[in-house]
């Protein structure tokens, strides 16, 4: 059986449609997970990551886990004992999704330092381990649904500066390999989109997936900070507008790792557009 957490979120959901349509045992949990998250014969349980003694009953049986790495709760994770309960429940192998910014912004606390802290407790779990960092996800456009649906506008800073989003279906079908399949263990992958795309050419892609102009605004810094404040706490926004706006060499850079994993090449970020229009109609 595998356990897959998070499971409501944009990888984790595919990730747990892949597994049950591939016929496996699954089950899938989350915070607030209900019966109709998941397809009919996965089994769905609430639980949170941060009370690894809740897991235990989740994790009971399993031979594989998915661990997301919490997101904005991570700091509150103690991923020694989740890892242990997963151990004790029978686990062997885990799968963590963690993030580009491990590598790549190491010393910011909101994407370097926790999630690398739950990277060294997984690689010091004595379990098989993947790590799986990927950089910019395709599915962050969702930010911009509400505004292409009223207005048929999407406002972002920094328009000409090109990130190779990576579609989470992708990372789900990455994780899936991992979790099922031998030679993945002791191995990081970093996964991206085939090629860098900017917000400027992400509007038009999500125009050409509806079938209608979408207008590209281009907000300053400042004004994207303010807008930020609404949901993110301030060292978080200050990391994510250099990201977005300076990135490093290593986030621009497109990854071989899900073309060598899987063998075809990433999904682009129109092709997540296309998948995804209704979100924006």
């Amino acid at each position: 059986m595998i356990v897959v957490t998070g499971a409501t979120g944009n990888v984790g959901g595919a990730l747990v449609r892949m597994l049950a349509a591939d016929g496996g045992r699954v089950t899938a949990t989350s915070r607030n997970i209900s019966a109709s998250d998941v397809p009919d014969g996965v089994r769905h349980v609430r639980a949170d990551l941060t009370d690894a003694d809740g897991l235990r009953p989740v994790l009971d049986g399993a031979d594989a886990l998915f661990l997301q790495n919490g997101g904005p709760s991570a700091h509150l994770i103690d991923p020694h004992a989740l890892l242990d309960a997963a151990k004790a429940g029978g686990v062997r192998r885990v799968v963590l999704l963690s993030t580009l910014g491990v590598a790549t912004r190491p010393d910011s606390v909101s994407h370097g330092v926790v999630a690398g802290a739950i990277e060294d407790a997984v690689r010091a779990s004595g379990l098989d381990w993947t790590i799986l960092r990927p950089g910019n996800l395709a599915s962050n456009a969702y930010a911009w649904a509400e505004s292409v649906r009223a207005h048929r506008t999407v406002a972002a800073p920094f328009g000409d500066v090109g990130l190779p989003a990576v579609d989470p279906s992708d990372i789900a079908v990455v994780g899936a390999a991992a979790l099922r399949a031998d030679g993945h263990a002791g191995r990081t992958y970093e996964l991206t989109g085939p090629a860098p795309v900017t917000p400027r050419r992400q509007a038009e892609a999500i125009g050409d997936a509806i079938g209608e102009p979408v207008r590209f605004v281009e907000l300053t810094r400042e004004e994207a900070r303010a807008h930020m404040r609404a949901f993110m706490p301030e060292p978080v926004i200050e990391t994510t507008l250099s990201i977005l706006g300076e990135p490093t060499e290593r986030e621009r850079r497109v990854s071989p790792d899900v073309e060598d994993v899987l063998g075809r090449a990433p999904r682009t970020f129109a092709d997540w557009a296309r998948e995804h229009a209704p979100a924006f109609r």
